[in-house]
């Protein structure tokens, strides 16, 4: 083989191999140096490739679709500068634990150092937040019996006991299009069987369940539960209510309880519900309250993530078991009795319907199209919805309505941005209807990814919340520490930006709603992927507490 036969022959096994092994999804930015792999990744009919004009959006569309299937995609990217917008994606995937393979074309060794264009030293470029770092050099036919082996291993490293992304560094010399040889034989393949029995925990599950067994206790359930029945058979075992982030999965189980945040705002109902023990399932949810809660002195709190890192942001975790959240659930069912016999779940329930049907109410028709009741309206709408790490994923988690719509947000590193990217991931690895839900300056951060939208055909709607800025930061006590005129200049950043001109001028349908039901008319017609609601940052705080309070009155209800 020439040089440059053997480099898009190491390629292509490399491909052959992932795709053998799983790989359905390749998110690819233009570029010249990437031009062996980009060729093999094409060539592939067993292979949805997707080009993305700009690199941020293809890592965060690579990311969506690690997110939404547990399955890795391919990122590629060429040399220089592009293989660092990889990095907030990689960097969220690191954080989330999902699978990611991460490839970047680089220069040859006889081109660094020695100021050749669109070259950086890329070596370990992301740190330690990859899984395995891997840079086989320039491709040599002379170790062809190693391809595949070497794919497999950076395949196996991103989907192992501990997912997140993996980073090939692959440097290419030109020419770089060359004639693809006969591949390497496949080794004979063992099938690698998730390891769904395994939890590793400093005491057996005897000792863990005696810490759980009280009468007053409550699951909190966040994303990553891989099997929410058995948090159900848990809950129910143990006579506890599942107070349910939205990205649990849980909030269809009937112990689920998802107006937790509001009926924590009541002093009174707080104080009465204090438990002895809580079992933190998955990430924390995204509510302070809740977590202020929790806080208090002389409870026990057991976490169970499958992550093998400290996920307790408010120090209060007293025991740690690393595993799936469905295995653990089920070694401790037959251990419990808990709070059976008692009315403890049964309370716990009926502050729930209660607070739901305030919820209705105050979200209603009649009280026109607020960011809130967007929030609603979109918690059951469809297979995937996408939420931004501001107010989006707050307002789901706190106002939402019990379903079974998959809800994913990037809370890893909680950042807004490739909100839209990662959707795109979603509904492309996916095929299923998909509902991103973000605020305009979301929007405006990841705008790039618009290009060419219009030609994916993909089941995908954008809901973009308009309050001309930052609406999270009204929130927070800089809103009544600074004047108007500061407040304005640093947080709430009003930018004037046309959205759904921006959007047309892509080429999307997009419009502007102002009801409940034409919002929900609006979701799924192909003539309106983005879908503009207008707000006002003062009235949505109004709104908040005004929601809050239907909540806490009826709580105070006797009925």
């Amino acid at each position: 083989m020439t040089p440059a036969d053997a480099q898009v022959t190491f390629c292509a096994t490399l491909v052959d191999e992932w795709v053998h092994m799983g790989l359905r999804q390749a998110m690819v930015a233009p570029g010249s140096r990437s031009t062996p792999m980009a060729i093999a990744l094409a060539e592939r009919t067993d292979l949805d490739v997707h080009l993305l004009h700009d690199e941020r959006s293809a890592a965060f569309a690579a990311l969506g679709a690690g997110l939404a299937t547990g399955v890795p995609a391919a990122l590629l990217c060429t040399s220089g500068t592009a293989a660092t917008h990889f990095h907030g994606a990689v960097v969220e995937a690191d954080l989330s634990g999902v699978p990611m393979l991460v490839l970047t074309a680089d220069r040859p060794p006889e081109l660094q150092g020695v100021g050749a264009p669109q070259t950086i030293d890329q070596t370990e470029l992301y740190g330690d937040v990859v899984r395995l770092y891997a840079d086989p050099g320039v491709p040599d036919v002379a170790a062809a019996g190693e391809w595949r082996g070497m794919a497999a291993q950076w395949w196996l490293a991103a989907v192992g006991v501990d997912p997140g992304p993996v980073h090939v560094n692959l440097p290419f010399r030109e020419p770089l299009v060359g004639v693809v040889g006969a591949l390497p034989a496949p080794a004979e393949r063992v099938p690698v069987e998730p390891a769904d029995g395994w939890f590793l925990s400093r005491l057996e599950p005897e000792a863990l369940a005696a810490l759980l067994d009280v009468p007053r206790g409550v699951i909190v359930a966040g994303r990553g539960v891989d099997d929410p029945a058995a948090v159900g058979r848990l809950a129910g075992a143990l006579g506890w209510p599942v107070l349910a982030d939205p990205r649990s999965g849980c909030r269809h189980l009937p112990e689920a309880v998802c107006a937790f945040d509001a009926m924590l705002r009541h002093p009174g109902f707080a104080t009465d519900h204090r438990p002895d023990a809580v079992l933190h399932v998955g990430e924390p949810p995204a509510s302070k309250v809740l977590g202020q809660w929790l806080s208090v002195a002389g409870t026990t709190h057991v976490q169970v993530h499958a992550q093998r890192r400290t996920i307790d942001p408010l120090g209060i975790i007293d025991e740690r078991v690393y595993g799936p959240v469905g295995a653990v659930c089920e070694a401790l069912t037959p251990l419990v009795t808990g709070a059976h016999g008692t009315p403890w779940l049964a309370r716990w329930q009926h502050a729930e319907r209660k607070a739901q049907a305030a919820l209705a109410i105050a979200c209603g028709p009649d009280d026109g199209l607020t960011e809130s009741a967007v929030a609603r309206a979109l918690s059951s709408v469809a297979a995937h919805l996408v939420v931004s790490s501001s107010m989006p994923v707050r307002d789901v988690e706190w106002f939402g309505v019990p379903s079974f719509t998959r809800v994913h947000s990037n809370r890893g590193a909680n950042g807004i941005d490739g909100v839209i990217a990662t959707g795109v991931g979603v509904a492309a690895a996916t095929g299923e209807p998909t509902v991103v839900l973000l605020g305009d300056v979301a929007f405006c951060h990841d705008q790039s990814t618009l290009t060419a939208l219009a030609a994916r055909g993909l089941p995908l709607t954008i809901v973009v919340v308009d309050n001309d800025g930052g609406g999270i930061f009204s929130f927070l006590p800089q809103h009544g520490e600074l004047t108007t005129e500061r407040f304005e200049q640093l947080f709430g950043t009003p930018h004037g930006t046309d959205l759904v001109a921006l959007a047309r001028a892509h080429g999307l349908g997009a419009r502007t709603v102002d009801s409940v039901v034409d919002l929900m008319a609006a979701v799924g017609d192909p003539e309106a992927v983005v879908v503009r609601v207008e707000s006002n940052r003062d009235r949505n705080l109004a709104d908040h507490a005004r929601l809050n309070a239907a909540v806490a009155a009826a709580l105070d209800a006797r009925a």
